[in-house]
């Protein structure tokens, strides 16, 4: 098996500079690395960019324009995904972002597309600096040495990959549905016990079941001035709120003994809601924290409400709370979305027996998606494994 440079294989290069003011709404795609990203088989994809026909035609005529067989792969970001382009296909792309290989040999451009997918070829782009490569040059993709063995041992290579990743695809796309039901199924549990309500049932707004109900405070500004960070007190932020399942326990930042003195410390069971930027999503503090003004802490009284029910109450109501902070540039609610939104609370025993319901629906559910997402990461671990074994000489 013989060791080939790509760049003696492929004439390699990039677009023509097409410019903003030329981009249309009708026309022939022009194409950006995620457009190429999306491209696994024959066919377009949706986009809201065109160049005209002409001058399609007139870059066609001046420079070239993609042809069947060569291979355009993603060159910023996101690197390495790569496409084979089709003999229908018509369509220009985005200079940089995305690299063109024209074929100049007999290669076989489904080995040399598979090829770019191995960890052979994502290994030649790290090497040398320890690091990810985020951008791929020219100079560097000409560079990489590529295994080119027979033509027919290039076609049951194929054959064989084909074959395996169409059964992969198959088994992904029935664990990703499996995963979703997991998800849909305690969703549907959840609506259902809320829209079902007992004799018993009162609506009341947050503040009437709360011994505190008010927003998080950070008062000191710049608010990324050092002086306010690094202590020993946690500082939930929206995305730490948006990541928690129920019970908030991770926090990605902690305030000094100067960034507790401008906010507030709110006690472990506090219920935090995002109300801005991530509106609606809601978690449990499971330690002492403080949090933005960008978040309403929600303390319970326990004869009026259990900490975990009213969570859970929140979850059910988050597409309605977000569809009332739509509207503006930014989306977002505040305390005043909340002075006449009412929610359904039984007694106290009853929310308890609710909150020991769901938190079984959760587990499982959890248990579930967890047994998907295993089975998904396996899927890709395979997928990688094959590509190594094919283009080293194993498979």
């Amino acid at each position: 098996m013989s060791h080939v440079k790509l760049g003696d294989l492929y004439r390699i290069g990039s677009s023509k500079r097409v410019l903003q003011s030329q981009w249309t709404t009708e026309g022939v795609p022009f194409y950006r690395g995620r457009e190429i990203t999306k491209l696994s088989e024959c066919g377009f994809v949706e986009n809201d960019l065109f160049i005209t026909e002409e001058l399609f035609n007139e870059l066609s005529q001046r420079s070239g324009v993609p042809q069947a067989g060569d291979i355009m792969i993603t060159a910023i970001g996101t690197i390495g995904n790569s496409y084979i382009v089709c003999p229908d296909d018509r369509f220009y792309f985005k200079d940089a972002s995305v690299l063109w290989l024209a074929r100049n040999s007999d290669v076989s451009s489904e080995y040399i597309n598979h090829w770019l997918k191995s960890p052979l070829f994502l290994d030649q782009l790290d090497r040398g600096n320890g690091a990810t490569v985020d951008t791929l040059t020219i100079q560097k993709l000409q560079g990489v040495l590529v295994h080119v063995p027979s033509a027919s041992e290039q076609r049951r290579i194929v054959t064989l990959l084909d074959e395996a990743f169409a059964d992969i695809a198959t088994a992904k796309a029935n664990a990703e549905k499996n995963l979703q039901n997991a998800r849909e199924l305690f969703e549907s549990h959840l609506q259902a016990i809320f829209s079902k309500r007992g004799a018993n049932w009162e609506d009341k707004t947050l503040e009437q079941i709360s011994t505190t109900f008010g927003r998080g405070k950070s008062r000191h500004r710049p608010r990324n001035d050092p002086a306010l960070y690094g202590g020993k007190y946690p500082f939930v932020q929206t995305g730490d709120v948006r990541n928690a399942e129920h019970i908030i326990t991770e926090f990605s930042q902690t305030y000094s003994e100067a960034g507790l003195a401008q906010s507030k410390l709110w006690p472990k069971g506090t219920i935090c809601i995002t109300i801005a930027a991530n509106i609606a999503e809601t978690g449990i503090l499971g330690f002492d924290a403080c949090f933005p003004d960008s978040v309403i802490g929600v303390v319970p009284n326990p004869n009026e409400a259990e900490v975990g029910y009213v969570e859970y109450v929140l979850q059910s109501f988050k597409a309605r709370l977000q569809a009332l902070g739509q509207g503006s540039a930014q989306a977002n609610i505040n305390m005043g979305t909340f002075e006449n939104e009412r929610f359904p609370f039984p007694k106290v025993e009853e929310q308890r027996r609710i909150v020991t319901k769901l938190d079984a629906l959760s587990e499982e559910s959890q248990r579930l998606e967890s047994i998907y997402r295993q089975k998904l990461t396996a899927l890709d671990d395979l997928k990688k494994s094959l590509l190594h074994q094919a283009f080293s000489g194993q498979l």
